[in-house]
């Protein structure tokens, strides 16, 4: 049956080695990204974010394992030899890493890289039309092509290599874009002018991007879609500006509260949300939530809360209170 999704993750399952046994980081996932979407993966640290973007490149690193399916493209990666998946990766899909000091070559021109990005895909394209392409992607990402071309990593600023990655990202006009954490590294202004050249280029490539990070004020701004994650799992998923006016998890709230915005009251401290997020190996019985949550009750405690569709577009929630966090009544104590 013809669809109009790019990637279905279904059940997607991330067991990592700890302590000499295999542990779920990430637990029983599922989502679906369209074409020319861009869906925003949203939670603190610990959350499972960076392994799930990696688990759809199948990069996951052994001994750790993942379980599930993920159909991209009608094709299973799951079932995709290494070599199958070594072409596939960069051609089809591609990925912006958060620290691209870390992702280039110390020692390789900066066109040499992206050349050698190009070419890996591109058997018997020629040094000239190489040169070509890669002076074309530079000058698409902002660069001066006379200058960059032939600098080294070092050389330039945390800006300009984030730069360099994203231009290897899209070198092959790949279907799906995965974009972790590409600004946390970089000021405020400098991390607006790289998510609007990677929504620019999503766009001009009609790409789909799934975009990681931390920051939900900048995957609203910049995501048609925002999934929530907490513990390894997506929380809930919504429209940006629907989770923004309404979110139905109290994980979601809670993000949303801790947000600075410029109309804030500056005599108002921001709401900070108690506890830590629980460790692999440690996540409580019930809603994994239920330790920092001023809404908890005694089923959250022993009771996974099921998946609750709250809307159209598959917006969903995974919360036994799903449409009471805007009532009225004020949360009791935790049982």
């Amino acid at each position: 049956m013809a669809t109009n999704h790019v990637v279905d993750v279904r059940n997607l399952t991330v067991a990592v080695a700890s302590e000499g046994r295999l542990v779920p980081a990430v637990r029983d996932v599922s989502f679906s990204i369209e074409r020319g979407q861009r869906v925003g993966l949203v939670g603190e640290s610990g959350a499972g974010k960076s392994l799930t973007g990696l688990a759809l490149m199948r990069l996951v690193p052994r001994p750790n394992r993942q379980l599930g399916e993920i159909i991209f493209d009608g094709l299973d990666l799951m079932s995709l030899s290494e070599r199958d998946l070594a072409r596939l990766r960069g051609k089809r899909i591609a990925m912006v890493y958060q620290n691209p000091l870390s992702s280039l070559n110390p020692v390789q021109t900066i066109g040499d890289q992206i050349f050698e990005a190009i070419a890996v895909h591109t058997p018997g394209i020629g040094r000239r039309d190489g040169r070509d392409r890669v002076e074309g992607l530079l000058t698409e990402v902002g660069l001066d092509m006379s200058r960059a071309y032939h600098r080294y990593p070092h050389e330039l600023s945390g800006g300009q290599r984030q730069r360099v990655i994203i231009a290897m990202a899209v070198a092959c006009e790949p279907s799906l874009l995965i974009a972790d954490e590409p600004t946390s590294a970089l000021d405020v202004t400098t991390q607006q002018v790289i998510m609007d050249l990677l929504v620019r280029l999503v766009k001009d490539h009609k790409m789909s991007m799934v975009f990681v990070t931390h920051d939900l004020a900048l995957a609203s701004e910049y995501c048609d879609e925002v999934m929530v994650m907490y513990a390894g799992e997506i929380v809930e998923k919504a429209a940006s500006a629907q989770l923004l006016t309404s979110p139905e998890h109290p994980y979601s709230r809670a993000l949303v509260e801790s947000v600075c915005t410029l109309d804030a009251d500056p005599e108002v401290p921001l709401k900070a949300i108690s506890g830590q997020m629980p460790g692999v190996g440690a996540v409580p019985s019930g809603c994994p939530f239920h330790p920092r949550c001023s809404f908890a009750r005694e089923i959250c405690h022993e009771e996974e809360p099921p998946s609750i569709t709250t809307g159209p577009a598959g917006r969903f929630a995974r919360c036994h209170f799903v449409g009471r966090l805007h009532s009225s009544a004020e949360p009791r104590d935790r049982a």
